[in-house]
């Protein structure tokens, strides 16, 4: 028995239009694989509100001249050592530093470590993004 089914929806032709030039700007090949990942980003969703394990990465930007800055954000990922599976330290320039920190576990501590890191002077700029580990969405 296929694993695929088919269904209809009805749609105004206004929304319709406007659905098909969003997934042409997004380089979609068809409607059913656009509906498909915005039914998987609400249900990755689901699982960050329900406290589901997600998987993401935090990035940081910030001045490595700053003093302690460094000894700081390492003391800080040292505290969150179940949250953090790797990092990344990338130098963009002369000043600056892009560092990756690939996370997984709960939302809530995966929001509190990326807080308390970007909270700190000489961070210039911190985000998460979050993700699903993968093993509940198909």
């Amino acid at each position: 028995m296929s694993r695929l089914f088919r269904f209809g929806v009805s749609l105004e032709k206004d929304l319709l239009n406007k659905f098909d030039q969003l997934i042409k700007g997004k380089n979609y090949t068809n409607r059913s694989e656009a509906l498909r990942d915005l039914i998987r980003e609400d249900l990755v969703k689901k699982q960050w509100q329900k406290n589901g394990e997600i998987a993401g990465a935090i990035t940081l930007i910030y001045d490595h001249h700053r003093r302690e800055l460094i000894n700081k954000l390492t003391d800080i990922q040292h505290d969150f050592q179940k949250t953090i599976i790797s990092t990344q330290h990338i130098h963009l320039d002369h000043n600056n530093c892009l560092e990756i920190i690939a996370v997984k576990g709960s939302p809530q501590d995966a929001q509190e470590l990326t807080n308390t890191l970007k909270s700190i002077k000489g961070v210039k700029h911190g985000t998460l993004s979050m993700s699903s580990t993968g093993r509940d969405i198909d």
